[in-house]
């Protein structure tokens, strides 16, 4: 075991690393973004690297670090805030001849002018020859960057080649998007990571939404490149080819994982595919070489929207084989019976909430997320196993309730302090509190209505400042914006002076889209149990020979569930698996904090092992002297879990 030392101690910090092992060292990262090598046998610290940003963007999470060698030349690669690192891999010390003082900026090549907006990356980019290609997180709202992917010189840190993911005139794509829309439109970046072919010389990338997530009135089209895997030369970064997953994304359905480069035995012949999991339990496999799709894909039509200036897109492409690895709707038939109390008021939230099928847009009413934002799959990844073309894929089974808002323009002829705090409270609040003040349906939010009568508007205004309970801190609001805050939720009638009225009518509406929305919100049981019936995580293995599910597991128990009789119920999860020759997958993910063994043919647990904090992470494996040895990442921190700061790693008894 290995630990950093810096978790954070509020519960809130998260290590989602996959370590990379080189000849005998590892590296990996911290909760704080501190990267560090180790030996790989004994976890004794070679050295430690510590960014020391604390600016916006400082609590991106890191997934991985990339390694780099030319002779004696060995380098570490990673991000930190909005910034590329380079560290001499022998050492950890900044390689100077990199960027500035070894650190290159994330925002290069992306044809922006603002400093202040919000680029990071939380996932490593991959290294082909002397280039790391490497995609981008950014904002989800109107003021989001543009997504597109860029291979940076490993040597100098210069921008070698760039991608536009939202096309610009003469490229192709441009006509999928309003006339302006590059000049306006952000996101359609690949935030998850992506996977080189390296003798092919092709990187597959996936792409995610653009901006905003749930709504695309001023973007109206089908959004080429948004929700795409994209196969492009890994040398010059044209694109060879593309599918898209989703057509004019209203569903925040990003691309969440990097494909696997698979092999599969078709028609009596090897094909050489690649294959891409989505958030909707969907697995889409295609030819590697011209895209063309293994199993037939069918445009199947979907509902409209009825949004002011929404189109949805009139279809939505679904394959017919494999079947999806998670469930596709949540109906009354599906309702999580082991609480029977609920039922009713369950029934009573599906009766009045748009449910029942795939890609039912955003509405004011309430639509169904299911499986949710974050899946059926997500960042983890599938392991693959080339032996007998299985892929293995976790999944979540988790539904969500998207609730869209109308941003009401504030008439601030009438000068009240209390219509400019609507606002404040439409763009901040709103999606834990609700529209109205009443707090959200499992009570993890309190109402707001009658605060006067409870609270003393220095106690909230405290809370505000410095976050209680689930809530955090919100510092960010200036003191004009906190101060109209207040005004609303006390009902004040208090008056702006023109200053204030000036800047409030103008920003608060400048460059914003009609609607927000309620918030990520999990349909969960008092209890915090989810209110869909089991399996609420699963693990599966899919034939790609076949394009079948071989078998279906949960992944993951609530264990006072489990002493009351009730079968394993699996639980959210995040973080991937890896299969071995030896026949095991490993896995932890699991909201119980486990770290589990499965035999791959059977889908059988074999072992398990209580980590001191949750493994949301993908593990890896590694050989050194002959003797195998798997380690997870043991960061914590997600679904209410305890924060960790340590690395665990296994091995069989001598």
């Amino acid at each position: 075991t290995f630990s950093s030392g810096d978790a954070s101690p509020d519960n809130r910090s998260q290590i989602q690393c996959n370590p990379i092992i080189i000849d005998g060292v590892m590296y990996a990262s911290s909760p704080k973004l501190k990267v560090f090598a180790l030996d790989a046998v004994t976890g004794e610290q070679k050295w430690i690297f510590d960014p020391s940003y604390d600016g916006p963007g400082w609590l991106n999470n890191n997934r991985g670090v990339t390694y780099w060698e030319d002779g004696d030349d060995q380098r570490i690669l990673f991000t930190a805030g909005p910034n590329l690192i380079a560290l001499d891999a022998k050492t950890g010390k900044p390689v100077p001849s990199f960027g500035e003082n070894g650190m290159a900026s994330l925002k290069a090549g992306l044809d922006i002018e603002s400093e202040e907006i919000y680029v990071v990356s939380t996932s490593p980019g991959v290294i082909y020859q002397d280039l790391l290609i490497l995609g981008s997180r950014v904002s989800e709202n109107s003021d989001a960057a543009p997504g597109h992917v860029r291979a940076f010189n490993v040597k100098t840190g210069e921008v070698a080649w760039t991608f536009h993911t939202i096309p610009q005139p003469g490229e192709f794509g441009y006509e999928t998007w309003p006339e302006d829309a590059w000049q306006k439109i952000g996101g359609a970046n690949s935030w998850a990571g992506m996977t080189l072919d390296e003798e092919r010389g092709m990187v597959f990338v996936p792409t995610g939404s653009a901006s905003f997530d749930f709504w695309g009135g001023n973007r109206l089209g089908e959004n080429l490149f948004a929700n795409c895997l994209l196969a492009l030369n890994a040398a010059t970064g044209e694109r060879i080819w593309h599918f898209q997953t989703v057509h004019h994304d209203l569903w925040d359905r990003d691309l969440p994982c990097p494909p696997n480069l698979v092999t599969i035995e078709k028609d009596g012949k090897k094909i050489d595919a690649v294959s891409q999991a989505t958030k909707s339990g969907l697995l889409f496999v295609f030819d590697r070489e011209t895209g063309e799709p293994i199993f037939p894909i069918e445009e199947r039509a979907v509902q409209s929207s009825d949004l002011k200036g929404e189109k949805a897109w009139a279809t939505q492409p679904f394959p017919t084989k494999p079947a999806p690895f998670a469930r596709q709707k949540f109906t009354e038939e599906d309702i999580n019976t082991l609480f029977p109390q609920y039922v009713d008021s369950i029934k009573g939230v599906l009766a009045n909430t748009r449910t029942g099928e795939q890609f039912i847009p955003p509405s004011m009413q309430g639509s169904m997320i299911f499986p949710g934002f974050d899946g059926g799959a997500e960042w983890g990844g599938q392991a693959f196993d080339a032996s007998s073309s299985m892929l293995y894929v976790n999944a979540n089974e988790m539904p969500w309730i998207l609730t869209m808002v109308e941003i009401e323009e504030q008439e601030m002829s009438s000068g009240l302090l209390a219509d400019a705090g609507k606002t404040v409270y439409q763009m901040n609040c709103s999606a834990c509190h609700g529209q109205d003040l009443q707090g959200d349906v499992t009570g993890t939010y309190p109402a707001l209505t009658g605060l006067s009568e409870r609270l003393e508007k220095p106690q909230v205004m405290q809370i505000v400042n410095n976050g209680k309970g689930f809530m955090p801190g919100f510092p960010q609001i200036d003191a004009k914006e906190k101060e109209a805050l207040m005004a609303f939720l006390y009902n004040e009638n208090t008056k702006l002076d023109l200053e204030d009225a000036h800047e409030f009518g103008k920003e608060s509406n400048e460059g914003k889209v009609p609607y927000t929305h309620t918030g990520y919100n999990r349909f969960v049981l008092p209890e915090g149990y989810p209110a869909v019936k089991p399996p609420w995580g699963t693990l599966s293995a899919i034939d790609l020979n076949k394009g079948e599910i071989a078998w279906q597991v949960p992944l993951g128990e609530f264990e006072e569930l489990t002493a009351q009789g009730i079968p394993q119920t699996g639980t959210e999860n995040y973080g991937g698996p890896i299969v071995t020759s030896g026949g095991l997958i490993f896995i932890a993910a699991s909201k119980d904090e486990y770290f589990r063994a499965f035999d791959k043919a059977t889908g059988k647990e074999l072992w398990k092992y209580k980590l001191p904090a949750g493994g949301y992470a993908t593990p890896s494996t590694y050989m050194v002297d002959g003797k195998q040895y798997v380690v997870i990442a043991c960061g914590g921190g997600k679904m209410g879990t305890k924060s960790g700061d340590s690395y665990v790693a296994f091995a069989l008894p001598d």
